[in-house]
């Protein structure tokens, strides 16, 4: 009988056999072993080297490009093509070339993204507030480092910082730079790591400065008193909001808003936008203002055209006849990023592991990392002036007889044996010997020794400065005070970002240019809206719907009224009725899921009408519980118009009602039960995610069918269905209190 051949896996036909069994074992390996062992070190080298900067405010690729530049000599010397520079840094950073000139870019004086930039830069490098203005390439420009690198560098060769090897161990680069100003705070930073991120805002050096001098003098210094906002490179304005600083100093975390600042020319009509807020640009700007008058949102501008030139920053906008350049600007505030914020998140890297820090935390982390480099760099030059002394006291010792040590040098017969001889003639060590006899012929003499000597005295009055200074932690602040104050005294400069304080009347006069007149408010099934006035109700004629779609809600009330839409995905969007166009009966109306950009699969479940966030809201669930919480849960300060995460997803939604007085309702359930209770037995809770509490026991196959205003009811016989303490069950309902209003509503 024929041996039948076995058929060889698909796999090993590809591959060998042992490979085949290493594949097979990669596959079966835990996932959380391969996180451990790939995806982790991944994480923990981006958080380390690439993305979070460190106490100095540099991250890895900052750094290492400014050391090379260093190394050039570019801090002193001529400017260099930018494309040698690059070439240069790729033998500490070889992460590509067009990674390190965005780098150079960023840093460069040209580029206006920072307020004190580190590289003196010739030729086209871009600008940070054009997304389109592209730099050159790096063979047509030129740079340097900028006068405030000596600030940086300063210590560099004292020892101040630890050096380590770059990637093939063939130099040695800084792991921090030794900067005698807190740079974490003067230059913006904002890198995205694996899980965590960092945005710092800038501030302004000389205030940074102030302050850092303030808190060494006295550690309870009110901060805000010298330095009371960021400062940010594109200037505009920052809206003081005691609060949001508060916040963003006290935790590292928060918001600054941000606006444009712009003038009004009154012969021309035209209103020019100047400087703009640091996290937008004048493309993304523009495009906005074109959408808002394709759309008919932006009726006062005639034209809108970007003039930005080689004199700086400028979009003019020509107004309308009649048209109010204040209000007008108000309402671009609102609706465009002229006005932004900047989110902050103060996450620096200290010892190797990224931390959050408010201002003070920094100032303290920035002041101890500076001690202990002014304590190296002491260190280092009393060290240095302690060898040089040993030397000078062993040439003080030939001084009173100079022929001896150049008879013992004449006499000895090897050149081995000089070291020696001098070592025994005039009772000194090798370094003083070897130091000796290597003088030249033409300075052995009395003049020459004489003239060293005498700075033994400065030598030791230097060294017992020096040995006083590393014992007293209040002289090495007062040397950073002092190094401080020359900062200011070289590199400071006035505020570019204006502080301004937010009006009372703001919310007013977003309120007067909202008309203000009565509308009838219609909502669908599915979710189509109408907004009609009262004219209008009245000629038209019946309400039109989709085949299959019906009226789920409608409500009488003002155009500057908002409504709560609570979707079936757990989320509440905000929508101003005056941003809806008016319409007919006649017409569908406005589809609020595109409206509001729901998510796909999302759909309308409920509408409140709400003109003030006063009051509570009561929500039903299927599963018989009710929640009770204060409507101002819902209320925010900015124009975000989706709420995530609004209401508990236990259970399915029923209703939702708005109380602004105790009020009886009925809950109604699938089994026929109704159960009467008051709202007054509801306490409030604190959290819009709150499950609610129980109060219509329900039968697993049953759930919660409705719920009512009592007086929405047809039921009569009120006593049969009230509960003495809850949860309770409810009573079945009879055919006198179901009524045709009540089997309408439960239909």
């Amino acid at each position: 009988m024929a041996r039948k051949k076995k058929e060889k896996p698909v796999v090993a036909e590809a591959m060998p056999d042992n490979v085949v069994g290493l594949r097979s074992e990669v596959l079966e390996q835990p996932i959380t072993e391969t996180l451990e062992s790939n995806y982790m070190p991944y994480a923990m080298s981006v958080i380390v080297s690439r993305a979070i900067p460190e106490i100095d405010g540099f991250k890895p690729s900052h750094r290492k490009l400014l050391y090379t530049m260093y190394k050039m000599n570019l801090l002193t010397g001529a400017r260099t093509k930018s494309a040698n520079i690059v070439g240069q840094t790729m033998r500490l950073n070889p992460h590509g070339e067009a990674s390190i000139y965005e780098t150079m870019v960023r840093l460069s004086k040209g580029y206006e993204a920072l307020l004190c930039p580190f590289v003196d830069s010739k030729g086209n490098f871009g600008k940070v507030y054009s997304r389109d203005m592209a730099y050159a390439a790096s063979r047509y420009t030129e740079a340097k480092l900028s006068a405030i690198c000596k600030e940086v560098f300063g210590d560099i060769d004292k020892d101040t910082v630890d050096m380590a090897d770059n990637y093939d161990g063939s130099m040695k680069e800084p792991v921090l730079l030794p900067t005698s100003f807190p740079n974490i705070l003067v230059s913006p930073n904002v890198g995205i790591a694996v899980g965590m991120a960092s945005s710092i805002c800038s501030f302004n050096i000389t205030e940074v400065c102030e302050t850092a001098i303030a808190l060494l003098r006295d550690p309870d210094h009110n901060v805000k008193s010298t330095l009371p906002a960021p400062d940010f490179p594109t200037g505009g304005e920052v809206i003081m909001d005691a609060s949001a600083i508060d916040e963003v100093y006290e935790t590292g975390r928060g918001a600054i808003k941000l606006r444009a600042k712009w003038r009004y020319i009154s012969k021309l009509n035209i209103i020019e936008i100047y400087e703009i807020p640091y996290t937008t640009n004048i493309e993304v700007i523009m495009d906005k203002l074109s959408d808002m008058v394709k759309n008919g949102k932006l009726k006062e501008i005639s034209d809108a055209r970007d003039e930005t030139d080689l004199g700086g920053l400028k979009l003019t906008l020509d107004l309308k006849r009649g048209t109010d350049p204040d209000k007008l600007m108000q309402k671009l505030f609102r609706a465009t990023p002229l006005m932004d914020s900047f989110f902050c998140n103060f996450n620096i890297l200290i010892e190797g592991h990224p931390k959050v820090m408010g201002i003070l935390e920094i100032f303290d982390e920035w002041t101890a990392w500076r001690e202990a480099c002014v304590k190296r760099r002491t260190y280092f030059d009393l060290t240095k002036k302690q060898e040089k002394l040993h030397l000078l006291l062993g040439l003080e010792k030939i001084l009173l007889d100079i022929d001896k040590a150049i008879e013992i040098i004449r006499k000895t017969e090897r050149e081995a044996d000089v070291i020696p001889n001098l070592m025994a003639g005039f009772g000194i060590d090798k370094i003083q010997a070897e130091y000796i006899a290597e003088i030249k012929l033409r300075n052995i003499n009395k003049e020459y020794i004489l003239k060293r000597t005498k700075e033994l005295d400065e030598l030791r009055a230097a060294i017992a400065e020096l040995t006083d200074l590393l014992k007293n932690r209040k002289k090495i602040r007062n040397v950073i005070i002092k190094e401080l104050t020359e900062v200011i005294k070289q590199h400071g400069s006035p505020r570019k970002t204006e502080i301004v304080y937010a009006g009372e009347d703001e919310a007013e006069d977003e309120q007067e240019e909202i008309p203000d007149y009565p509308v009838h408010v219609f909502v669908s099934r599915e979710g189509y809206l109408k907004k009609i006035t009262p004219l209008s109700l009245r000629m038209s004629g019946e309400q039109k719907y989709k085949d299959g779609d019906s009226l789920a809600f409608s409500c009488e009330g003002t155009n500057r009224a908002e409504l709560l839409v609570f979707s079936d995905k757990q989320q509440v969007y905000k929508l101003k009725l005056s941003e809806i166009e008016e319409t007919k009966a006649s017409l569908l109306g406005t589809y609020l899921p595109s409206e509001l950009e729901m998510d796909e699969g999302e759909s309308v479940l409920q509408v409140i009408y709400i003109t003030d966030y006063s009051g509570d809201l009561l929500l039903f669930y299927e599963n018989g519980k009710v929640a009770r919480f204060g409507a101002v849960a819902y209320e925010t300060k900015n124009n975000r118009r989706k709420l995530m995460n609004a209401y508990s997803d236990k259970s399915r939604l029923i209703k939702v009602m708005k109380l602004t007085e105790e009020m009886q309702f009925a809950m109604i359930s699938s089994e026929e039960r109704a159960l009467i209770i008051n709202s007054a037995l509801l306490a409030p809770k604190v959290s819009r995610t709150t499950q609610g509490v129980n109060v219509m026991s329900i039968k697993a196959k049953h759930r919660l069918k409705g719920a009512y205003l009592l007086t929405e009811t047809a039921i009569k016989n009120q006593a049969r269905y009230r509960a003495r303490s809850l949860p309770a069950r409810g009573a079945i309902l009879t055919e006198d209190d179901r009524g045709e209003k009540q089997l309408s509503m439960l239909d």
